[in-house]
């Protein structure tokens, strides 16, 4: 079984602007509408992939049903007009951002590999719990889409180098695809094709080995005879669920020859060795609405007393924006700290259905949205090494547990694909 495979990727004409053309992934910046206004603005009437993705910002307001099918429709005159280069196989890429170069191979994984349902443990999986209810949303941009373009960034746990390096220490001798700028502070990207065929078997190999049962068995002792785990979301998990939820609809309707081939079997994402040194694991924050700092300050106090009582063992910071107040738990009913906060969250958000939740992206960003009102939760530090250890001992980690670097430094839509 092949969990990450070559892939037809299609680019944009050489005579796009590219600065232009890559936008952010669009699950950014959902409390921030003027970083999208911004973007916007830049591309305007220009070819951009902004123009075939809804930023989430947008999700559930007024227009959306047009904006879809707009979507959609310039998909279609991208096909013909725009996206005339073609690829048959990976695009090795390297991202240069504030943390160094992070390197990446674009290809095509396997949805029949991967399953997002709880209990299930398929040879790729989620690193977080999937919300269910995230994904209708995101369903009715993708059926009836004609292209997919990625911004999922898969990871393997390959501390011996073996899938992505290999390619970067030849990349001289590679294509160079295209090397450009990235908009409103992104970095830079550039990214070489890997078409040779003893490449591309070379990748594949790599990965199936991954997925066997002795690979895993060596490398997770402590798990051994467990099903073996070969990738893991990194980023974009309910983007993939997305993919996924899309494919059993069409799938449906397909003879077992017909599922064999189909395009929408397979999703794009870029794969990263977690080990990559430019590779930052960073806890997500919350910032509450619809409650003030004391009322939150004092239910989450008397949720922790209530809950193994107040300690040191895990530590939470709580910031209006100007200053700081410290809370900890004693016995906390959860291994991670973002654990036992979702746990108190939930329980908040039933008792009070004003109550709202947004995940962001860097303590200043929390520190802003506090000033204009909400109440900020800092959690500490995620280390990267515990990524791959907790979801094959534990399962997947509690919903936005972490963030692979800051908000900016996320994959920018570069890349499509045909998916009908």
């Amino acid at each position: 079984m092949k969990p990450f495979c070559a892939a037809d990727i299609l680019l944009p004409a050489e005579s796009v602007e590219l600065e232009k053309w890559a936008a952010l992934a669009c699950d950014q910046f959902t409390s921030k509408p003027e970083y999208w206004r911004q973007a916007e603005a830049l591309c305007q009437d220009a070819p951009s992939t902004l123009h075939i993705t809804l930023p989430e910002v947008y999700l559930g307001k007024e227009g959306e049903k047009e904006r879809i099918a707009k979507i959609h429709q310039t998909m279609e005159e991208y096909l013909k007009t725009v996206l005339t280069r073609t690829v048959h196989g990976f695009v090795y890429v390297e991202r240069t951002t504030a943390s160094g170069v992070r390197q990446g191979l674009v290809g095509a994984v396997d949805l029949e590999q991967y399953d997002y349902r709880p209990g299930t443990r398929p040879l790729v999986r989620p690193s977080e719990n999937t919300v269910a209810e995230r994904i209708p949303p995101r369903l009715a941009v993708r059926r009836g889409a004609a292209l997919e373009t990625p911004h999922i960034l898969m990871l393997i746990d390959d501390e011996q180098n073996t899938v992505v390096e290999p390619l970067a220490a030849r990349k001289d001798r590679l294509q160079k695809l295209y090397d450009t700028p990235l908009m409103l502070d992104g970095g830079r990207v550039a990214g070489w094709a890997v078409t040779d065929p003893a490449d591309i078997a070379a990748v594949e190999r790599a990965l199936e080995t991954m997925g066997t049962q002795a690979f895993f068995d060596a490398k997770y002792p402590q798990a051994a005879s467990a099903a073996p785990l070969a990738l893991a979301v990194g980023d974009g998990n309910h983007s993939l669920a997305t993919a996924k939820a899309a494919w059993e609809q069409v799938k449906a309707g397909l003879t077992k020859a017909q599922q064999e081939t189909h395009p929408a079997r397979w999703c794009l994402v870029e794969l990263e060795n977690i080990h990559c040194p430019a590779i930052g694991v960073e806890a997500i924050h919350r910032a509450v609405f619809g409650t003030d700092f004391n009322a939150f300050s004092t239910a989450f106090r008397a949720w922790l007393e209530a809950h193994g009582g107040c300690g040191d063992a895990q530590m939470f910071r709580l910031t209006d924006g100007e200053k700081e107040q410290s809370l900890g738990a004693a016995n906390p009913p959860h291994p991670l700290a973002v654990g036992t906060l979702e746990a108190f969250l939930g329980d908040l958000c039933k008792e009070n259905p004003g109550v709202r939740v947004d995940y962001i992206h860097g303590e200043e960003e929390v520190r802003r949205l506090a000033r204009a009102g909400a109440v900020g939760v800092l959690l500490p530090d995620f280390q990267k090494s515990d990524l791959f250890r907790g979801v094959v001992l534990g399962g997947v980690l509690p919903k936005k547990t972490f963030s692979m670097g800051h908000a900016e430094e996320k994959r920018y839509y570069l890349e499509c694909r045909k998916i009908l």
